[in-house]
Parts: structure tokens; C-alpha cells; sequence
């Protein structure tokens, strides 16, 4: 890893050549102010052109009444767009700290993150303002509305003039951003990432596009870009590759397909269920032939429907990674489509930089190649703690600053990773462990279930028992004794599951994430209900 003696704002603006799919004429003046001219072509389903200078919503934000000082915290709230990283560069420019959120949380979800970050500006989507109003804190829109009498980002580009910026460098080790976790089995918790963390990160991401020879690539952003997995790429580090990027608002199969045509899109970082969506996709009216890349992160993929993707469309390298908010994002990489292609059930190699190692979660101690245990990781790109939580801090990082990710897993003897589930996630029954993923990945497999989650259930004689929620395919008529006997045949018998409850989609976060504390609340009212 380079010893880079910049902070992130400076590292992008030295690389890049392609602003999120438009064409950019830089200048650079001197070492403190960046003067971007940039004409923007927004591949969205149309084009719009206008010229933009970044400093712009940075000046404003230094004026800005009692202005934003280094190390105060901006909210951000809104879908994909492409003032979504301009908006996090500026903020990143003077100093000041980003937090992202979801714009499907709740409106108390929404106040819990505003008060538990401490931020002093909100920048939001017009439609989401209403969430907002009861944290009392002032608002910028990401784009004017007739609705909302708020100053948006898209004026402050039109009518700031340059100015000066006082001098208000951050160091690598200040913080640039709080992610919050997905909190997909228990509370969220703030995720404190450095200059230095985003700096590291990107500098792997622009490694990776040169080793896959991903350099002349379009690229398609479905992935929330307020997830680590959609920053790293499409708000920081794609900033210094020079690809284009097709920018959707949100993913929507269909759309997606559509933008692949018409754009002759090449790249696609994804996750496990679009991967999913593809194999089960019937093959008619899209030309995908321009496709070339796929990446699956977020959660495991797994080998069933990796060897499915593979079959079906045999000219697109497939590539699983692993990472974690954590990490801030990527942890591991195919260097080769080969590589990837000998290991359908590997999440690769460590990327560089990165050290691991696998312990056994009960005694402490390190495993031996193909043992299971839990992923420890260090590298320059591993969170500097969680926000104000001394506890969860202690849990995570031991005394000699392993960060342990509470991932069960084992290496190969070629150190080749294989994510087996979350610790946590791991059904106890009858004195057994049983990883949901692996249930998944058989139901998934079956032709007639378009999705499909594993969660416990308390059981007074076992412990806990695993019961499946399905999504069947439109007309299917699967019982559940038919599913429960198609899993039994092919897993041991403390495996089987117990219990099928069909259902119409299955609770994700935006990264893809099955959301298995809602199933689980849903299982135990069901089972309420019965009493």
C-alpha cells in the first residue's frame, strides 16, 4: 500500500479524469483551493448539460450560518442521483463529516441517526424533508422543489461565486465519515471511518479496475450509494479510474436490463439476489451481450447460484468479494475470472494490505487451514471505532487490534476465504449450529422459488428450529411439505427445516441484506396469534 501523504478530497482530484459519467475539464490551483469546471452528461434515461464548480457548495457550507467547521457532521439523506457525490466531496473538502442514511428508514430511525451522529445539517431529497422537521435541524435540498421553499445544492451551483476557503485541512486520522451499520439482527451502530480509511480503500478499488482491465468499462450504479459498498465505488472511488457510470435512482429489475441495452453497460457491482434475479431471468428482450463484469458483495453468494449465473451467461466474469461496513468496504478480491471460476463457494483472496486470520470464537485461539471460525481482519482500512458505544469498541477489536467481524469462515490451504454465515445467524439446535445461508441457497435453487430466507425459532425440546419464509414464482403451487421434503433430501437431518411460511418479498436492507429480525418479530406474532 502507497504511503499517500494526502487527504481523500486531494487524492481524487489528482486521478480523475471521468466524473460520474461526465466529461470534466480539471484545473488544479495550488495546494489548498480545487478549481473544477465540469460539464455534466447524467446518464439517467436523458441528458442534461451544465457547467459546475465543486468549491461552490463548499463555500457555501463555510458561510453557512453558524457554519460548518472542521469535524462537524452533514446528514444526508436521499436516493442515487448525480449530486450524490458531489455533495459528499464537498462536505469531505472542508473538513466536515458525512452521514448517510437510507432514505426508507423511518421517520424515527431518521431522528435517532441525526441526534446519535450530533449533525448540524441536513442535505435531503425534497420528498424526504418531512422526517426531518421534529430534529430541528436546518435543511438543503439535493434539488429545487415547488413543495419545499429550501435553498437546494443545484442553486447553490448556479448562483455561488469562487472564493477563497480558509485554510481548514483535515489529517488522515480525522474522521470523514459515520456509516450506520445495517443492524440486520440487532440495533445499528455508528461506524467512525477516517481520511486515511477512504484513501486506502479507493487506492484498492483503482488497483482492482487496473488489474481487471477495467479501465474502458461502463459501470451501472443500482447499489445505494449511502451504503459503504456504493460509496467506496460510485461516490469516491470511480472518482479516480476515468469509467463512465450509469446512474440509477433506485434498482428495479426491468430498468435495469433496459439501461444494460441502451447504455452497452460492461460493469455491474451487485449483490447476491440481482445475481439471483439473473439466473431465474428467462432470457428474452434485452440485448446483454455489451455485459462483461459482474461483482456480488454485501452477503455470501452462494455456489449454487454462482455455478447458475455462470451457466447462463458464460462470456460475463462473475467475481464474489467479502467485506463489511467495517472494512470500509472490500476485504477480498478475484484477481482472475479463472480464479473465481476453480471456487464457486470462495469470496477470494485477501485484497492487499489486508491481514487475517480464523479463530475459534470459544477458545481464542488461531485454526488451521479448512477449520471453521471467526474472520479476524486488520488492514489501514478498518474502522477507527463505533461512535460513543465503549462497549461494542471492546467487543470488536482485541487487545492487539484484530478487528473481529463476527463472521464464521475457514481458508483453503491456497488462502482462498469461504464465508460460511454471520456468528450471530447461526440457529442452535439440539446442540447443533445450522448456517441460514446454506438453507438458502438450496431453496433458491429450486425452480419454482424466486427468493427465499431462513430464520430460528424458539423450540422448548431443541433450542431453536430453522423455518424457511419462500417467494414462489407466479403460479407455482408448492406446499410447504413439498419444500420441507425437497431441503430434507439433500442437507442432514438436525438441517431440516421445520417450518414454511410463503410470503411475497423478502425483507432486504438496501444492500441486499435479508432484514431477519422483521422475520423473526413476524414469526413470533404469528406464532402468538395461535395461542
Amino acid at each position: 500500500m502507497l504511503r499517500l501523504r494526502c487527504v481523500l478530497v486531494d487524492l481524487m482530484f489528482y486521478s480523475v479524469r471521468v466524473l460520474v459519467g461526465f466529461d470534466v475539464m480539471l484545473g488544479y490551483d495550488g495546494p489548498v483551493g480545487f478549481d473544477v469546471l465540469a460539464r455534466l452528461r447524467v446518464l439517467v434515461g436523458f441528458d442534461v448539460r451544465f457547467w459546475c464548480r465543486l468549491d461552490d457548495i463548499a463555500i457555501w457550507f463555510n458561510d453557512y450560518n453558524p457554519g460548518l467547521k472542521k469535524g462537524n457532521v452533514v446528514f444526508v439523506l436521499s436516493p442515487n442521483s448525480s449530486s450524490y457525490p458531489i455533495i459528499c466531496l464537498s462536505v469531505l473538502f472542508i473538513g466536515a463529516v458525512i452521514t448517510t442514511a437510507n432514505p426508507l428508514n423511518t421517520k424515527r430511525e431518521i431522528e435517532k441517526q441525526v441526534r446519535d451522529s450530533r449533525a448540524i445539517l441536513a442535505i435531503s431529497a425534497p420528498e424526504e424533508t418531512h422526517k426531518l422537521v421534529s430534529t430541528k435541524v436546518p435543511i438543503l435540498l439535493t434539488k429545487p422543489s415547488k413543495e419545499c421553499d429550501q435553498l437546494s445544492v443545484e442553486e447553490l451551483i448556479e448562483k455561488c461565486e469562487p472564493l477563497d476557503i480558509p485554510e481548514n485541512k483535515p489529517n488522515q486520522s480525522d474522521t470523514a465519515a459515520i456509516l450506520y451499520s445495517s443492524g440486520t439482527t440487532g440495533t445499528s451502530k455508528g461506524v467512525v471511518l477516517t481520511h486515511s480509511n477512504f484513501i486506502s480503500v479507493v487506492t484498492l478499488l483503482k488497483w482492482s479496475v487496473d488489474v481487471s482491465k477495467a479501465n474502458d468499462d461502463v459501470f451501472l450504479c443500482f447499489i445505494p450509494i449511502f451504503h459503504i459498498y456504493g460509496l467506496a465505488f460510485f461516490g469516491l472511488g470511480l472518482f479516480c479510474t476515468g469509467n463512465t457510470i450509469v446512474i440509477m435512482k433506485k434498482f428495479d429489475f426491468q430498468e435495469m436490463l433496459e439501461s444494460i441495452q441502451k447504455y452497452k453497460v460492461s460493469n455491474i457491482p451487485a449483490v447476491p439476489p440481482v445475481i439471483l434475479g439473473f439466473v431465474k431471468y428467462n432470457g428474452k428482450g434485452y440485448d446483454l451481450s455489451s455485459l462483461r463484469r459482474m461483482g456480488s458483495g454485501a452477503a455470501p453468494l452462494s455456489k449454487e447460484t454462482a455455478e447458475g449465473f455462470r451457466k447462463k451467461f458464460p462470456w460475463v466474469e462473475l467475481r464474489p468479494g467479502y467485506g463489511l461496513t467495517e472494512s470500509c468496504g472490500a476485504a477480498t478480491f478475484f484477481v482472475s475470472n479463472e480464479e473465481a471460476k476453480a471456487r464457486p463457494a470462495s469470496s477470494a483472496r485477501l485484497a492487499p494490505c489486508f491481514s487475517a486470520k480464523v479463530v475459534d470464537f470459544e477458545t481464542g485461539l488461531g485454526l488451521p487451514p479448512y477449520k471453521e471460525g471467526e474472520l479476524w481482519i486488520k488492514s489501514p482500512t478498518v474502522m477507527k471505532e463505533y461512535l460513543g458505544n465503549e462497549a461494542a469498541n471492546t467487543a470488536a477489536f482485541d487487545s492487539e487490534g484484530w478487528l473481529k467481524t463476527g463472521d464464521l469462515c475457514y481458508f483453503d490451504d491456497e488462502g482462498y476465504v469461504y464465508i460460511v454465515d454471520r456468528i450471530k445467524e447461526l440457529i442452535k439446535h439440539n446442540g447443533y449450529q445450522v448456517a441460514p445461508a446454506e438453507l438458502e441457497a438450496i431453496l433458491v435453487g429450486h425452480p419454482q422459488i424466486l427468493d427465499a430466507a431462513v430464520v430460528p425459532l424458539e423450540d422448548e425440546a431443541v433450542g431453536q428450529i430453522p423455518i424457511a419464509y419462500v417467494v414462489r414464482a407466479d403460479g407455482a403451487e408448492l406446499t410447504e411439505d413439498q419444500i420441507i421434503q425437497f431441503v430434507a433430501s439433500q442437507v442432514a437431518p438436525y438441517k431440516k427445516i421445520r417450518k414454511v411460511s410463503f410470503i411475497s418479498a423478502i425483507p432486504r436492507s438496501g444492500a441486499g441484506k435479508i432484514l431477519r429480525r422483521d422475520l423473526i418479530l413476524q414469526s413470533k406474532q404469528q406464532l402468538l396469534s395461535k395461542l
